[in-house]
């Protein structure tokens, strides 16, 4: 961990010169200058001192933030071929389940379909990437084709079929498939 740095970045957000801070921590502008340029290390005591001048603590200094993934590219999808429905199922926010929505990339062959999807809470969302599908909600169905969406609430058994095939993009919360 670059200690000097982080001081630093601490020092501006705060709006202090060098001056200030070490004049609130009583040591020497110069002190402060090498601990920021990691010339040298400050004692435990000394550096609890600072971070106390700047808000934090050594336990708050220290924590190391992971970073989440943000962007995600074919590498990472997780997918499954479900040959009997002639349809492929590409997630593409990986571990999605944990998510209060789950997108999926949606592959339908031709005459291709989904498992119907029992009644539950929630939403669902498409967009129709490529082809045509229908949309079975109840008893009534949609046809949706390239170009346009479909948003309901999953309070019938629905699902997704199509005579030429098409691929959707698919968002459901909660996460379903």
């Amino acid at each position: 961990m670059d200690i000097g740095s982080k001081i630093k970045d601490l020092r501006v957000q705060k709006g202090l010169t060098q001056e200030e801070l070490a004049d609130r921590a009583e040591l020497s502008k110069g002190f402060i200058s090498q601990v920021e340029r990691d010339l040298t290390s400050p004692s435990i005591a000394t550096l609890t001192d600072i971070l106390q001048c700047l808000g934090t603590t050594l336990g708050e200094f220290f924590r190391e933030e992971s970073e989440e993934q943000v962007v995600f590219s074919r590498g990472d999808y997780f997918e499954k071929e479900d040959g009997e429905l002639r349809n492929m199922i590409q997630w593409i926010i990986p571990n999605a389940q944990k998510n209060e929505m789950e997108p999926i990339l949606l592959t339908l062959q031709e005459g291709g379909s989904t498992y119907p999807d029992n009644p539950h809470e929630g939403e669902e969302f498409g967009y129709v990437l490529k082809g045509a599908v229908i949309l079975h909600i109840g008893a009534r169905h949609y046809t949706v084709k390239a170009g346009e969406s479909f948003y309901f609430r999953p309070e019938k058994q629905h699902f997704l079929e199509s005579k030429k095939g098409a691929v959707v993009l698919w968002v459901s919360t909660p996460p379903s498939f």
